[in-house]
């Protein structure tokens, strides 16, 4: 495909642009707002000099899609590190333009900044948007929590308290382990993510192995979230977010949601959507129709459908999930419950009910309610959407076969 004709199919979201040579050589790196126009760009008439000679060497394009410009910025990072590409400049040291810098203190602190005065402190940069680069920091803090402002006195900050910072000088955290997010940020800024995962899993097994599966956990959602980050993708943010706010033991990666489909109890069903690293699995997907139960007791079918599910997966010595999401309130989050605990099975199980969108516990007997604007809760939501969508296309089906029967 012609390189122009190639550029008008490109995606107007954001991401990363891979410029290649004829041979195959990366010669530039760049990331996007929008990559049809950035990349368009390149080829107007009154480019620089430098831009012009870049693009006569330029025979192919590739790009990576990515959710947002913050994520396209670590992306770019990181293929800047591995891909070494001959063209890229960084840019001019103008104290316009924004730095991260570490300092190098006892407990490092990091912050944007637009001086490099400080000969002992680390800077990275500089940096085009000061915008993008705080919203990137925020992204890496929810992974590696950081210290960003002097303590003068022995208490916790405002970012302890909605644990972006893991209070240090509160005693909260040891050298040791802050010393370890530090130099796993500094390793996100130089776009080390290779060497920063393979780190991060050896760690992991050498918890393993000494039995300290929580901290293990922890370590592996560190890197699960490193990885989809690095994807472009946002499940970072939704799946931190859950696990925060529901007090998940871990990272929900395998997520499943029931909806039972009913109408005065004539051809009832029930459905089981499986979600992975937040994305819809649709081959894992089960369709269940109502056998045992004969009335209009939708706790009754919910924890049929419970039953035969898990039990199966059981059978099968499959994976569990580690969140399952019920449409419903209470009773039939009860249901569940109940169901789960005859097969000595511990997951933890919420309802989502429609009125209000509140949460459910099966032990609590009132609600969470989560703000709307809540990444967790836009998580929840497109769960439970889809299991009823998927209930109700098989419950239609099964009305249809009838009515022509």
């Amino acid at each position: 495909m012609d390189i122009k004709e190639k550029i008008k199919n490109l995606p107007l979201t954001p991401g990363v642009y891979i410029m290649k040579s004829k041979k195959g050589e990366v010669l530039y790196v760049g990331k996007a707002s929008s990559l049809r126009k950035r990349v368009a760009s390149y080829f107007l008439r009154n480019v620089s000099l430098k831009t012009g000679f870049l693009m006569e060497k330029v025979c192919d394009i590739d790009y990576i899609e990515c959710d947002s410009e913050e994520q396209a910025l670590v992306l770019e990072a990181a293929l800047k590190k591995e891909k070494k590409p001959k063209y890229n400049i960084a840019l001019r040291d103008d104290k316009s333009y924004p730095y991260v810098e570490i300092t190098r203190e006892q407990f490092p602190r990091i912050f944007i900044t637009r001086k490099r005065i400080n000969k002992k402190s680390l800077y990275f940069g500089p940096y085009p948007e000061v915008g993008t680069l705080r919203s990137v920091l925020t992204m890496i803090r929810r992974i590696f929590p950081y210290c960003s402002c002097k303590c003068f006195k022995k208490t916790e900050c405002l970012f302890s308290h909605i644990k972006l910072c893991p209070a240090p000088c509160a005693g909260k955290i040891s050298d040791a382990l802050y010393k370890e997010n530090i130099e796993a940020i500094i390793r996100v800024l130089k776009g080390e993510r290779e060497e920063l995962i393979s780190l991060l899993r050896a760690k992991m097994r050498e918890l393993s192995k000494e039995s300290k599966f929580e901290e293990a956990a922890a370590v592996r959602d560190k890197i699960v979230a490193l990885e989809n980050l690095y994807k472009g993708k946002s499940l970072t943010h939704e799946l931190i977010s859950l696990k925060e706010i529901l007090q998940l033991p871990s990272l929900p990666l395998c997520i499943e949601a029931i909806d039972i489909s009913s109408l005065s109890g004539t051809n009832a069903t029930g459905s089981v959507v499986v979600f992975k690293n937040a994305i819809a699995d649709k081959n894992s997907y089960r369709h269940y129709r109502i056998k045992e139960v004969f009335s209009t007791d939708d706790y009754a079918m919910m924890a049929e459908v419970v039953r035969r599910r898990y039990q199966r997966l059981l059978d099968e010595k499959k994976n569990m999930p580690e969140l399952i999401v019920i449409d419903g309130g209470l009773g039939h989050v009860q249901a569940a419950k109940i169901e789960l605990d005859k097969l000595g099975l511990k997951i933890p199980v919420i309802g989502i009910a429609k009125r209000n969108e509140e949460i459910w516990f099966p032990e609590k007997h009132k609600p969470l309610v989560i703000s709307k604007s809540s990444a967790a809760l836009h998580l929840i939501q497109r769960l439970r959407d889809e299991a009823h969508r998927f209930a109700r296309k098989y419950h239609l089906l099964l009305r249809k076969k009838k009515t022509i029967k």
